[in-house]
């Protein structure tokens, strides 16, 4: 079954159980998927990857609205981007901890035999390919520049 069939389900529950927040998660990530699918001109199945590639970039969005409505005092604006990254996340695969992720960057730098600081550019390309949907872009970037401050 595919996301937007889960989704569709998932809504009609929400609907049933009159969860407003979860309702709202839900609609926002079948607009996603649905623009994601009409993006290219045709209508396309998603590969999995595409789906989970929407979702990290809604995630990311209310992540930064979350920051701009703090910075702004506006709490109640900021809770309910909140509640939509919950629901968001929900429907992601499980993401890899701070060692976890480690783990594996410390490998790919090996993989790499890459042995220059200046190389973090193809580190953090490698490890965004091979992690992709385990981790979002801004910690896998960040945990490079721990793994290779220590080299």
């Amino acid at each position: 079954m595919s996301l937007i069939q889960t989704v569709d389900q998932e809504i009609k529950q929400a609907m049933l159980a009159k969860n407003e927040i979860r309702l709202r998660g839900l609609r926002a990530i079948k607009a996603a998927l649905l623009l994601a699918k009409t993006e290219k001109g045709a209508q396309v199945e998603l590969s999995e990857e595409a789906e989970i590639k929407a979702l990290q970039k809604q995630i990311k969005q209310r992540k930064d609205a979350v920051e701009i409505y703090q910075q702004q005092n506006r709490a109640d604006l900021a809770k309910i981007e909140l509640e939509e990254i919950t629901v968001l996340e929900d429907f992601l695969p499980k993401q890899l901890s701070a060692q976890e992720l480690a783990i594996a960057i410390k490998a790919i730098v090996q993989n790499l035999e890459v042995t220059d600081p200046k190389d973090m550019g193809k580190v953090i390309g490698a490890a965004n390919k091979q992690l992709a949907g385990k981790s979002d872009g801004k910690s896998i970037a960040e945990m490079v520049k721990k793994v290779m401050a220590e080299i």
